[in-house]
């Protein structure tokens, strides 16, 4: 919030009365007088029923206000963007704090505006005298918890920088201990204190047990565990699980072989934080020192079990060259043929020997019929196969579906022209291994040239943007359709003014996949777009009625080409 904002001290009575009243609401229906709230820290909570971010932050802020509650200097109040009552008091119901009178809209509105309030979850922090201290609450709280109180820069400072100094003296007590808990705890839910883990090497695996990709994972990272403890190696895992059924947490306690943290411990969230964890499941490394050696080996155990470990810089530049000679070596029957299966399926459900399909340039597209993505991708694929299909018959596109049933598969699969490895086959978590493909990623397409070595692991991009003309996806072709596009534009006016959109000029320029605001169909590479407006026209819809632009300035299908 602007310094000038922030500086202004915000009276109780101007910030809470109205002609309607001077009382705010508990979740009971109980009126607590405005002046109960002088002298006290306050936190106005702007929040809906309906918003989803809303519903998933409250928990946090509860946690938070649960702790604070017991200094009582602090209030949280509650300024709802309901669309109802009864929607408002189911969810007030949830929270322990007060809250603005669903029915006294004056009052709701004015306090909006006042904090010019965009968009929610949006948590402001005023000071005991009424002052701003931040607008920024919903992060720090999401951060930091109630050890961000009292919420204001110096404290945030404060805790940045002694998280900075907790890295630089980081041992493994400084990451597993808490001020009520020396231990861990077994499958069996035995504590087992934390001095017996010291001066070995720890993976954190930070994952929930009702995580899909915890549940593709964990059986890999059991085998390499058990494989490690049963050769005597001093290696040792505590799981960090966010998750919050604490039933299911213990029904999965009982089946991995390691070490955990309690339920709901409030390390767990810390730890996220600490580590920076941006996606599930992520298994840092800690050293026999307590140092950090590695951020994430989950790529590294999938891809080389046990020779991974001790997960040391040397030994992961050791494995990089190794992975390198593989790149190399590639073909495509390395990639797809896995012991006696050597083959893929055809519409027809015939065998189709991968031997026959070597020489030739292949996309492995992998996809699902229960993912969005790639239902909006699959059109735009096929599109692009039967165009370079007409002048290049040896191109093929191999199906690996990562679908949750056969009925699933062969929904899909019925729509495609294109071959597919069979649904339940190994090989597809083989091949996703191989070329680190991961499930929650798709729709991918990886481009394997003629002699069978990777060509491109992203190929999709290069389809959605050129299409056909994309072919045969190497670097060097990517270079020439840079130079094709500056080259089809070179003609074009770099600003039109045109009836759909008289605010603003617009001005040509290269762009991102969009939708076009004239004909609501996507574009792509061009764009006459105004930026002020996020506003865009294709080419073809900028310029086709332009006399000058129809006649020996570039054709309509090149035009399309950016539509």
């Amino acid at each position: 919030m602007a310094g000038a904002e922030a500086a202004v001290a915000h009276g109780l009575q101007s910030l809470f009365c109205s002609g309607n009243g001077d009382y705010l609401l508990r979740n009971n229906g109980d009126q607590v007088q405005v002046e109960m709230l002088r002298g006290k820290n306050l936190g106005l909570y702007f929040s809906a029923a309906w918003c989803g971010p809303c519903q998933r932050f409250t928990p946090c802020l509860v946690e938070a206000y649960d702790e604070l509650s017991s200094k009582g200097d602090f209030e949280i109040v509650f300024v709802s963007a309901d669309d109802d009552e009864e929607s408002f008091k189911e969810y007030f119901s949830k929270m322990p704090w007060l809250a603005v009178p669903f029915s006294d809209a004056e009052r709701r509105d004015r306090l909006d505006d006042l904090f010019k309030v965009r968009g929610i979850p949006h948590l402001i922090i005023l000071d005991k005298n009424g002052k701003v201290s931040t607008d920024g609450g919903v992060d720090i709280v999401r951060e930091y918890g109630a050890e961000g109180y009292p919420f204001t820069l110096d404290k945030i400072t404060q805790l940045v920088s002694r998280e900075a100094a907790a890295k630089r003296d980081q041992s493994l007590r400084s990451i597993l201990l808490s001020h009520s808990r020396d231990f861990v705890v077994s499958s069996n839910e035995e504590k087992v204190p934390i001095a017996k883990l010291e001066g070995k090497v720890v993976g954190l695996y930070f994952s929930m047990f009702s995580y899909e990709p915890f549940m593709t994972f964990t059986p890999k990272l059991v085998d390499v565990y058990e494989k490690l403890k049963a050769s005597g190696e001093r290696f040792e895992i505590v799981q960090i699980s966010l998750d919050q059924d604490e039933e299911l947490f213990k029904q999965g306690l009982r089946n991995i072989p390691w070490f955990a943290l309690p339920f709901r411990d409030e390390r767990c969230d810390k730890l996220v934080r600490y580590f920076e964890i941006l996606t599930l499941p992520i298994l840092v490394i800690i050293g026999q020192d307590g140092k950090t050696l590695q951020s994430n080996v989950v790529g590294a155990v999938e891809e080389h079990d046990i020779q991974a470990y001790p997960f040391t810089k040397e030994k992961f530049a050791e494995l990089a060259d190794v992975e390198k000679a593989k790149e190399e070596a590639q073909t495509l029957e390395s990639v797809l043929v896995l012991g006696d299966l050597d083959y893929v399926i055809g519409k027809d459900g015939a065998k189709i020997l991968v031997s026959s399909l070597t020489g030739r340039n292949i996309l492995l597209y992998f996809s699902a019929d229960w993912c969005p993505p790639c239902r909006a991708f699959l059109p735009i694929l096929i599109a692009a196969y039967d165009n370079i299909k007409e002048k290049d018959d040896g191109f093929e596109v191999i199906f690996i579906s990562s679908d949750r049933d056969e009925l699933s598969f062969d929904n899909v699969f019925s729509r495609m022209p294109w071959p597919a490895v069979p649904f339940g086959d190994p090989r597809k978590a083989w091949v996703m291994r191989k070329l680190k493909v991961r499930a929650e990623g798709i729709p991918v397409l990886v481009a394997i040239g003629a002699d069978g070595r990777t060509v491109m692991k992203d190929a999709k991009q290069l389809i959605s943007a050129y299409g056909a003309k994309a072919y045969p996806f190497s670097a060097g072709r990517v270079e020439e359709l840079k130079l094709e596009i500056e080259e089809m534009a070179k003609n074009w006016p770099q600003m039109v003014k045109h009836t759909l959109h008289e605010e603003h000029q617009l001005f040509l320029a290269s762009r991102p996949p969009y939708v076009c605001d004239g004909c609501e169909k996507e574009g792509n590479l061009w764009s006459y777009w105004c930026e002020n407006c996020d506003f865009d026209l294709h080419p073809r819809c900028a310029l086709e009625n332009t006399p000058e632009y129809r006649n020996g300035h570039g054709t309509m299908d090149e035009w399309s080409y950016c539509g």
